[in-house]
């Protein structure tokens, strides 16, 4: 199984970050020097994705400008030699062969995946939201793809998450196959407490077949009144093999404040220049 495609939702409406994702695509917003989505981006890069398929919506034409050449900008810079920001803001024009796509109309995670169908073919892809940054050793999406070839399957990014979080995400029926991989045999989209299989949930990250597609076109609206992927995986592990990975690596949920400004800190400290200042800055107490 080689998986060459991914696909990155980015068609949400951004209410969790309002009111700046008014006029601003949340995928936008700037992570220290990048925006958000060029994280993800390199994620699926450094894990040997050729063809990535990024799903917009109205009002997120910034995405498709950014991994885009910008001659006027890139012409001054050159002018003035500035070659090393000339660098880097033509390099995410040079990533890799991006494609986009518009999800017409707002009908959930599940709707989004399967505006993907021309574009993955009959082909395994993996699936990189666009809110989640994850940050280890190997790329998170590159742990799924191993797995996935290993065992023949479907992959799922999972981890270990409380009570209040599995309300919040989905619960997974799992049984051990090695450490840190599952055989997943159900899933429950935002269950009730009488409902859950274990505290694990997806997070994030999926490695699927082509059989999803047929799978979410008959899938009908579920929580929230949305076509939910989860309800679609539900279905497909069932027919077929898929395995849950708990991945090694920190997941920062860049769609909500709090998880925003956790990256922001964190990537700053880690900063070869932005992190000595940022030291210095908060031992100083320059703050009110």
């Amino acid at each position: 199984m080689k998986v060459r495609k991914a696909v990155i939702p980015a068609a949400g409406l951004g209410t969790r970050m309002l009111p700046a994702t008014k006029s601003i695509p949340k995928e936008m917003l700037p992570i220290l020097d990048k925006p958000a989505i060029q994280y993800i981006v390199e994620e699926a890069i450094d894990s040997g994705i050729e063809d990535i398929l990024i799903i917009t919506n109205r009002g997120k034409h910034a995405i498709e400008d950014y991994f885009d050449y910008a001659p006027e900008i890139e012409e001054k810079l050159k002018r003035d030699n500035k070659l090393s920001l000339y660098e880097k803001i033509r390099h995410p024009a040079e990533f890799a062969n991006i494609f986009f796509v518009r999800q017409k109309e707002t009908k959930g995670l599940g709707h989004s995946v399967l505006c993907a169908k021309e574009f993955v073919g009959d082909e395994p892809f993996a699936v990189l939201l666009g809110d989640d940054i994850m940050v280890g050793e190997k790329p998170v999406t590159k742990q799924l793809i191993d797995a996935a070839e290993k065992y023949h399957a479907s992959a799922v990014g999972a981890q270990w998450v409380s009570d209040d979080a599995v309300e919040k995400y989905c619960s997974l029926k799992i049984e051990e196959l090695e450490e840190r991989i599952y055989r997943m045999y159900d899933v429950i989209e935002k269950p009730k407490p009488e409902q859950k299989f274990s505290n694990y949930a997806i997070l994030g990250r999926y490695v699927l077949t082509a059989e999803i597609f047929p799978i979410l076109e008959k899938t009908p609206p579920g929580h929230g009144g949305e076509i939910q992927l989860t309800d679609g995986l539900c279905t497909l592990c069932k027919q077929s093999d898929m395995v849950a990975v708990d991945f090694d690596a920190k997941r920062y949920d860049t769609g909500n404040l709090e998880g925003f400004l956790e990256a922001t800190f964190e990537f700053a400290l880690r900063h070869p220049e932005a992190g000595p200042w940022l030291r210095e800055y908060v031992s100083k107490g320059r703050f009110s």
